[in-house]
């Protein structure tokens, strides 16, 4: 029971870590143009570490984005390190200045984006592809521009606000 208890306990405490804020100060001068961005073919690299940091999951996408003025279509080719493959098209629409809105399959609503500077927050509620079906889960993204052609994205998933893991991934343009 002890035992138990102390997983529990690191468990708790490890999902209780800081995520950052759009607010954060900047660390540049840059300012992000998601519809610059994501324009173009791009490479991204990434992987999923759950809560304890073990990393279960490695995935390269290839990405194309088009925008009309607008509207901005991500199609996302996903090749994971097991050899699946998933393709996720996102439709994003550019909402004031610093808003945007989105869906794609599975995505449950509406996603809900923000940049500010050299960052990009993005949250929604998505039915996760897994190996032996879908499960339901909430993603905050939180993606920095680090050059003109290199995005970092840090993602934290969580399920019923329970945190169950991270994805990091690097955007590349081509």
């Amino acid at each position: 029971m002890k035992y138990l208890a102390t997983v529990v306990l690191l468990l708790f405490i490890s999902g209780c870590g800081l995520k950052p804020s759009i607010d954060d100060p900047k660390l540049s001068d840059v300012q992000l143009d998601l519809e610059k961005f994501l324009v173009g073919d791009l490479v991204a690299y990434g992987q999923f570490q759950d809560v304890l940091g073990n990393v279960s999951r490695r995935f390269v996408v290839d990405m194309t984005g088009e925008w009309d003025g607008s509207n901005l279509k991500l199609t996302e080719d996903f090749e994971y390190s097991d050899g699946t493959t998933d393709q996720r098209i996102w439709y994003l629409k550019k909402v004031g200045e610093q808003g945007w809105s989105g869906t794609a399959d599975g995505v449950i609503g509406e996603a809900k984006g923000l940049e500010n500077g050299d960052t990009f927050y993005w949250n929604y509620t998505i039915d996760l592809p897994v190996p032996d079906g879908t499960m339901r889960v909430t993603f905050d993204d939180y993606m920095w521009l680090i050059s003109k052609d290199r995005m970092l994205n840090k993602a934290y998933m969580s399920k019923f606000g329970v945190p169950l893991g991270e994805v990091t991934i690097m955007f590349e343009k081509l």
